[in-house]
């Protein structure tokens, strides 16, 4: 593989050496795909690596693995991601409105086992931890809470947000290398409840979050919504391999639609991905 950058984990070499035969045509859609041994001997490198590979490929539908039979190039290339990261600030701004944000806690504190355990952060450390009221037009519309890992951001506390977005400020310090996004349905407890001034009762939309910078979990964060006056929503245009290199708005229609739909219950959906440099 030495056409590739020797920067790559060897993994992804793989699933370069892959999708580049895809791409050109080499591998047509539903051909076989060569099995892990023999991409062992034709690459030089480990089954793990391989392995790995062949099972991120499979999770972003690029290839279908048949149990006893082997890997195909899928016939249909469905990779979307929930969600793209974006400034709330930047959002509120595209709509004309007027964005504020209200810090509520900003400090360093040591998880215990339980909140270690419901941020997927390690008890014992030292983290820093913060809460943030934003509001559209003065009007709540996210109840931000993040755990940051110091070693990774050593400044945060140190940084004015009232001026800059905690995302601005985490995306222009640290690149992310993989990003975990979870979504719940969820009815908030009376101190949320509170600061997004919503009534008791009302659903609200909880988005759970967490990136990686290399190895290093470096941030796990909450983004709690109101669910009757917010919606969460992403449209992509696709390629041959399912990337997705044009994010397209959500029409206000369908936003609005997708707000008005009722609560059913506790609900969770979720993806994982990593980013490209």
């Amino acid at each position: 593989m030495s056409e590739y950058d020797d920067a790559l984990p060897a993994y992804e070499q793989v699933k370069r050496f892959i999708t580049d035969h895809i791409q050109s045509g080499k591998w047509e859609a539903g051909q076989r795909v060569p099995s892990e041994i023999e991409l062992v001997e034709q690459l030089g490198v480990s089954k793990m690596t391989v392995n790995r590979a062949m099972r991120e490929l499979t999770v972003a539908g690029i290839i279908v693995r048949r149990q006893g039979v082997g890997s195909f190039v899928s016939k249909t290339k469905p990779q979307s991601a929930l969600l793209e990261m974006r400034d709330i600030a930047e959002e509120i701004k595209a709509r004309g409105n007027r964005h504020s944000a209200e810090m509520k806690v900003l400090e360093t504190i040591t998880l215990e086992k339980p909140d270690a355990e419901s941020v997927g952060m390690r008890a014992g450390l030292r983290v820093f931890h913060s809460l943030i009221v934003h509001r559209e037009n003065g009007t709540p519309v996210q109840l931000e809470e993040r755990w940051i890992d110091p070693a990774v951001f050593p400044n945060y506390t140190n940084v004015d947000f009232s001026k800059v977005t905690p995302y601005r400020y985490l995306r222009g310090s640290v690149e992310a290398t993989e990003i975990e996004h979870i979504i719940h349905a969820v009815v908030p407890n009376p101190q949320a409840r509170e600061l997004l001034e919503v009534p008791e009762g009302e659903p609200c939309l909880l988005l759970f979050r967490r990136t990686w910078a290399g190895d290093t979990l470096a941030t796990s964060s909450q983004f709690l919504f109101p669910g009757s006056s917010y919606a969460l929503g992403s449209r992509y245009r696709l390629d041959r391999l399912g990337q997705r290199p044009n994010p397209l708005p959500l029409s206000s229609r369908m936003a609005d639609d997708a707000a008005s739909q009722a609560f059913a219950g506790p609900r969770a959906t979720g993806s994982r991905r990593r980013r490209s440099a």
